[in-house]
C-alpha cells in the first residue's frame, strides 16, 4: 500500500477530518508546537484536519481559533468566516489573541506552473507570517506551508528576524513527490516586532 493510501485510510479509521492531520500530528512530535492549555490559530483551517488535532492536544482548557471562507465544523472550535488578506482579520484576531501557536496549513490553487505555485504559496507564507507576529504571545510558535523554489531562503531570513529557531521540515505524511515542506519558527521575540 502505497505511503499516501494509508495515511487517507488511517484518517478515515480515526475520524480525522483529512491526512494533512497527521503532518502537524508529527510536526508536533518532533517540535513540541503544541501543548495542554495553548491558545492556537488555525489560518485557512478547511477542511478542519489540524483544527482537529490542535484541539485534542490542547485540551478543555486550551482554544483553537479556525479561520476560512470555507466552514469548518469541529466541537469546542471557534470558527471565524474570515480570508486571511481581509483588511480587518488582525483587528478581529486581537480579540482572541495572545496565542501560543500560529498555523497554516494553506496552499494556493495548484496550476502545475512550479515557478507560479512556489510564488503563491510564499504570498500565503508572507500573510500568515504577518498575522503571526501581530498575535503571538512572546516565545509563541508559528508553522506555515511553502512549496519549495528560490524564494525560500528569503522567506526564511523573513523569520528568523522574529524567531530563534527556523527550520524547514518535510513529515512522513506529505508526500514525497511533493515539493510542500513547513516552515517551522519556534520561540517569537515579542520585542523584534515592526
Amino acid at each position: 500500500m502505497k505511503i499516501q493510501d494509508r495515511y487517507y485510510w488511517e484518517a478515515k479509521r480515526l475520524g480525522y477530518k483529512s491526512r494533512a492531520s497527521f503532518k502537524l500530528l508529527q510536526i508536533n512530535e518532533r517540535f513540541y508546537i503544541l501543548k495542554k492549555g495553548y491558545r492556537v490559530l488555525d489560518l485557512g483551517a478547511a477542511p478542519g484536519g489540524w483544527s482537529q488535532v490542535a484541539r485534542e492536544i490542547v485540551g478543555s482548557n486550551g482554544t483553537v481559533v479556525a479561520v476560512d471562507i470555507k466552514p469548518v465544523k469541529i466541537e469546542n472550535v471557534i470558527y471565524l468566516k474570515k480570508n486571511v488578506f481581509d483588511e480587518d482579520i488582525i483587528d478581529v484576531l486581537k480579540n482572541y489573541a495572545p496565542f501560543h501557536a500560529v498555523l497554516s496549513d494553506m496552499s494556493p490553487k495548484i496550476s502545475g506552473v512550479s515557478s507560479w505555485d512556489h510564488a503563491r504559496s510564499i504570498e500565503l507564507a508572507e500573510r500568515s507570517l504577518e498575522i503571526a507576529v501581530e498575535v503571538l504571545k512572546d516565545r509563541g510558535h508559528f508553522v506555515t506551508k511553502i512549496f519549495r523554489g528560490d524564494m525560500e531562503n528569503a522567506f526564511k531570513r523573513k523569520c528568523e528576524k522574529f524567531f530563534e529557531l527556523v527550520k524547514p521540515h518535510k513529515p512522513r505524511a506529505s508526500s514525497p513527490k511533493s515539493s510542500e515542506i513547513y516552515i517551522v519558527c519556534k520561540r517569537f521575540r515579542l520585542s523584534r516586532t515592526p
